[in-house]
């Protein structure tokens, strides 16, 4: 459809009859006199636009056509590469753009650079503005500092070229609107962009911070509901006498001194429902299953955990994977797939070739569930670059190789674990996954864990049906491997190898912490003194040597697992009323690691007991809570809470 050359200005373009054109794909208005195209011209297919050799001042408008995939405004004297950029951002669909390919640059402005900038937009008020707002303040002081902090934000933040300062500041202040708008509930002053669909059979998106920004308005109004009520969850001293702590229902209440002399200290900071299918603030069955600390990259001494400490952590639960800020509660990015359920979520970091041949480290994100695919996620840049089918039946957990960073465990309810190595993507997110290892399983795998001290010799898995170990070295040849070592525990006066494992971890080289199916215990074993590498033959029965049992909930309730924090020597478990069970096992490990090493008589109580605060959603408190699973940061200073009603908690020890 052509409108060249006719004289036109914008004053022409009447909307009522572009209104009618519903079905236009192609428009040439080059060669008029247009300074700016009105904001309503409705023309929702239209693909491809040439309006070059105009007078055109601004592209924003453009936004309006949302499928535009090449777009020419060539020979306009008042469009600079900054109205370039804003168009690469602001049209997802663009490929063209005056005749040249720009989808690798405009991946790098929709993603790589609105992370930069929304981390220097998030630092830049917490360093400068945070604390001058009061914790109760009116509308008046809220309009005031916005005011501040948005002019303060475009004039000090800075990043690339100085002749992109324009689309800079553009977006900066977009950003810092959208922040605002999660941290105070403002409302949003310009409509940014919208979901980004990656595949449409799917439905599955990554989330536009403008999305995610509403996630956390709605979890806002959930904490600062909580925040108006005492929420210092109620504490609990060593406890050595018989009658179960489990059983007392506690409310909240203050800490008495002889406590604090035990005391974790860790206040609750924050309670999202983030998960929510559909976004529904009604939702509290969803549940929440998996959580991992992102690595930080250039730590300098990625085997530190210490150093290698983040303060982001990726969760899943229902049909979503969230990344969240815990110190601020702000859910930085959610990527959905409708029809899916996830289970588990585990990170690596890859050293890719950029477009310009250099290497960087980038964190990537391995997400599985239900369906049994495997999605891969590159974070910085907002996309799912790649899938695995993995297995037909569900994946129940995933891990990486801390020393391969391209080999996955895909633990399946197909009763196998199977070995992929993923590949490194190219610039292009082109990539070849393969499958190196497929370990037959008795029954079902609900946990796995790669032995420290020979990760790419062994693994261990807690199963349906028992704890079993395989030998995963690649030079033996052999790709399917049956298990190499089933081991069995205390049952009363005998020893059985039949229960359920669903609770796995090492604490540190040597010391692994499982929980059975036996009600009010998760036992402590050593690797070396149970594994016998030089037994011969495969499938062998070994007894676990016990060093110790940590005194836990008496519920039967299954699938509520444990984790451990090595360098501050933890073991967590959650229970069935929303507690979280904390031993210090630092007392305990020189003992056990020493030659003579002998099993403590008594069961080990918990250091302490965090209660769960009696929040109210709506004036009433959400049903029955299950903590499904609880872990901390390497270094101990967040404690996040992932529980069967949609709510995720995240504690800070003080």
């Amino acid at each position: 459809f052509s409108l060249s050359k006719l004289q036109l200005k914008t004053g022409d373009l009447d909307p009522r009859l572009f209104s009618r054109l519903r079905h236009l794909q192609k428009l040439d208005l080059s060669d008029n006199l247009l300074d700016k195209f009105p904001n309503s011209l409705t023309l929702p297919d239209l693909r491809v636009l040439n309006c070059s050799n105009n007078k055109l001042e601004d592209v924003t408008a453009l936004k309006q056509f949302p499928l535009l995939e090449e777009l020419t405004y060539e020979n306009n004297v008042y469009l600079t590469v900054n109205d370039d950029y804003k168009v690469m951002f602001l049209l997802q669909n663009l490929r063209l753009l005056n005749g040249k390919d720009i989808t690798k640059l405009a991946k790098h402005v929709r993603h790589i650079n609105t992370r930069k900038l929304t981390s220097k937009v998030t630092a830049h008020w917490e360093k400068f503005f945070r604390d001058q707002l009061p914790e109760k303040y009116t509308a008046e002081q809220v309009k005031s500092i916005k005011k501040k902090f948005l002019k303060s934000v475009q004039t000090n933040v800075v990043y690339g070229p100085s002749s992109l300062s324009e689309f800079t500041r553009w977006r900066v202040k977009m950003i810092a609107e959208e922040f605002l708008a999660c941290s105070l509930g403002l409302e949003l002053n310009s409509d940014t962009e919208s979901e980004e669909k990656t595949d449409d059979n799917e439905e599955e998106s990554t989330e536009s911070p403008r999305e995610a920004a509403e996630d956390v308005a709605q979890v806002g109004n959930f904490s600062s509901y909580i925040s108006n009520v005492t929420v210092t969850p109620s504490k609990r001293k060593r406890n050595h006498s018989k009658s179960s702590p489990g059983n007392k229902k506690s409310k909240t209440q203050a800490n008495t001194k002889e406590e604090t002399e035990e005391d974790v200290s860790a206040e609750p900071l924050h309670f999202l429902q983030c998960h929510s299918k559909g976004n529904s603030r009604e939702d509290f069955k969803t549940q929440l299953w998996s959580c991992v600390f992102e690595p930080v990259l250039d730590s300098g001494a990625r085997k530190d955990p210490i150093v290698n400490s983040s303060r982001t952590v990726a969760t899943c639960g229902g049909e979503s994977v969230c990344l969240i800020d815990c110190e601020t509660g702000t859910v930085l990015k959610k990527y959905k797939v409708a029809t899916e359920e996830f289970f588990s979520v585990a990170w690596t970091t890859l050293t890719m070739v950029t477009s310009d041949s250099r290497k960087k480290a980038h964190n990537i994100l391995a997400a599985a569930g239900r369906r049994g695919i495997v999605k891969l996620i590159h974070v910085a840049a907002d996309f799912c670059y790649g899938e695995i089918k993995a297995h037909k039946k569900p994946i129940a957990t995933v891990c990486f190789s801390p020393t391969q960073e391209t080999h996955l465990f895909t633990a399946s309810y197909d009763k196998r674990i199977a070995l992929w190595d993923i590949g490194i993507p190219d610039c292009e997110y082109n990539f070849k996954a393969s499958q190196l290892l497929v370990l037959e399983t008795a029954s079902i795998p609900l946990r796995i864990a790669l032995v420290p001290t020979c990760p790419e010799q062994y693994l261990l898995a807690g199963c349906e049906g028992g704890c079993f170990a395989w030998n995963i070295k690649l030079d033996k040849g052999q790709k399917s491997r049956p298990f190499e070592a089933i081991f069995q525990f205390p049952d009363g006066e005998s020893m059985t190898t039949a229960h359920r494992v669903d609770g796995l971890a090492f604490l540190n080289d040597d010391v692994i912490a499982s929980k059975s199916s036996k009600p009010g215990c998760i036992y402590l074993w050593s690797w070396s003194r149970s594994f016998d590498s030089k037994g011969k033959g495969c499938q062998q029965t070994m007894s676990a040597v016990i060093l110790a049992e940590l005194e836990w909930s008496t519920t039967d309730m299954s699938y509520l697992t444990l984790s451990t924090c090595p360098a501050k020597e933890y073991v967590f478990c959650g229970d069935e009323k929303g507690s979280v069970w904390m031993y210090n096992l630092s007392n305990y490990t020189t003992a056990w690691s020493s030659a003579k090493g002998k099993r403590s008589e008594r069961r080990i109580s918990p250091t302490q007991i965090l209660k769960w605060p009696e929040l109210r959603v709506n004036g009433e408190q959400p049903p029955e809570i299950l903590v499904n699973n609880v872990v901390a940061d390497p270094a101990f200073t967040y404690l996040v809470v992932l529980t069967s009603v949609n709510i995720t908690g995240i504690w800070k020890k003080s």
